[in-house]
């Protein structure tokens, strides 16, 4: 497995053991930054995810248990992080 493919593993299998998200996409999109000075120190990604523990929490928090989850990897492994943390209530197409 490459070190890309490597780092979204890891991602995704911290993510999944600390929030059981029933949705979960990782993207990578370290090409789009190529160049820039911090995209040597990790890659650049986007989660989206769907967790029944982000019901009733607000937006800082959930992000907060994301970087949790992901702490011992970010910064070394992951220089920049976009989160999109939702409930299964809030899950585009949900009967709200």
């Amino acid at each position: 497995m490459n070190p890309a493919a490597e780092r979204i593993a890891r991602i995704r299998a911290q993510l999944t053991l600390a929030l059981a998200p029933t949705d979960l996409d990782v993207i990578d999109d370290s090409d789009q930054h190529i160049g820039h000075a911090g995209a040597l120190g990790g890659g650049h990604y986007t989660v989206h995810l769907v967790s029944g523990r982000f019901t009733g929490k607000p937006l800082l928090e959930r992000h907060r248990m994301v970087y949790d989850a992901l702490r011992d990897m970010m910064h070394v492994d992951i220089h920049a992080l976009s989160i999109q943390a939702r409930s299964p209530e809030e899950r585009p197409g949900a009967n709200n």
